[in-house]
């Protein structure tokens, strides 16, 4: 339309548009350099070396000790990076025993990754306590990947564990690096079931 109300519409339309983009535009900056403050925290609080800016976290389900499953799931500054998730199959036959299996999953994951040259982690969750923390981080070393780091979160009081530290670490349960190793947690535990 050249002229009247139609015109005007389109025009309506148009300044609409440009508007919602760059509100988008203005909220996609807020919300990463939010999530950056959050990474910086969260390598502050576990004593990291490095800003832990890809994160892949770990979890095993089973059905009453059969049919065990892994999966790995990989959020990058802060984000799911739904194309990289992972499901295993456990091969082992050892039933309901989290320790092996995690072994497994954790092995497989980072020997494909440093087969096919594809990067590293910066961050490893492990869904348990400390026996799963271990398991896991023994599969990595036995396949190579030895600059990773890894935590384990444990569900029932939120407990971080480190490696190098006997005493678990607890974070305020409203502090933004705990909300998002949760929310990492949680979406490894939804995809595995």
């Amino acid at each position: 339309p050249q002229k009247g109300d139609k015109m005007r519409l389109i025009e309506l339309a148009s300044t609409n548009a440009r508007h919602l983009l760059e509100e988008r535009v203005v909220l996609d900056e807020n919300a990463r350099a939010r999530a950056d403050d959050v990474l910086y925290e969260l390598q502050e609080a576990l004593e990291l070396k490095v800003v832990p800016r890809v994160i892949v976290c770990f979890d095993i389900s089973h059905m009453q000790g059969s049919e065990v499953v892994g999966s790995g799931v990989v959020f990058v500054n802060g984000e799911s990076k739904k194309g990289e998730y992972r499901r295993f199959r456990i091969k082992g036959d050892w039933g309901n025993d989290d320790f092996r299996s995690m072994h497994e999953v954790v092995s497989r994951y980072f020997r494909r990754r440093i087969d096919e040259e594809l990067p590293i982690p910066d961050l490893a969750v492990i869904d348990g306590g400390k026996g799963q923390l271990s398991a896991a981080r023994q599969a990595a070393a036995d396949v190579g990947a030895n600059d990773v780091a890894f935590i384990g979160l444990a569900k029932r009081e939120e407990e971080i564990y480190l490696a190098a530290r006997p005493e678990p670490i607890r974070l305020p349960r409203t502090s933004a690096p705990l909300r998002l190793l949760q929310r990492v947690r949680n979406e490894a535990h939804r995809f595995a079931n």
